[in-house]
């Protein structure tokens, strides 16, 4: 296997990776620290993956036939990487109560009603 498809194979599986993770953010996010660790994982996935495109575009190769791809794709990667790392104190940004503070709430009064 020569380097570029090396290069293609892995930088697409990381992105792959980074994606589900990203997907899968509200399940990791209810153990302590799950979320913080998913985040930095996606951060590290997401620049490593960058560079790995910058490189297959420098060194002549193409992705998914075109060679003009590799590069706005090392971009998104890395705003992505960037997105990704904002949320990392646990602060809720959005201002909004996500669904397990909302269940927990609806389960608090229940129990506060039956006693």
């Amino acid at each position: 296997m020569d380097v570029l498809a090396a290069l293609e194979s892995a930088s697409l599986s990381m992105c792959s990776i980074a994606t589900l993770l990203w997907m899968s953010i509200g399940t990791f996010s209810r153990a302590e620290g799950g979320e913080e660790i998913t985040q930095r994982v996606i951060a590290i996935l997401c620049v490593t993956s960058a560079v790995m495109l910058f490189a297959l575009h420098y060194m002549g190769g193409d992705l998914w036939g075109s060679r003009n791809v590799a590069r706005p794709f090392a971009v998104v990667a890395l705003i992505v990487a960037g997105a990704g790392m904002l949320n990392l104190k646990g602060i809720d940004i959005q201002g909004e109560t996500n669904p397990h503070q909302i269940m927990k709430m609806r389960r608090e009064e229940a129990e506060e009603e039956l006693e």
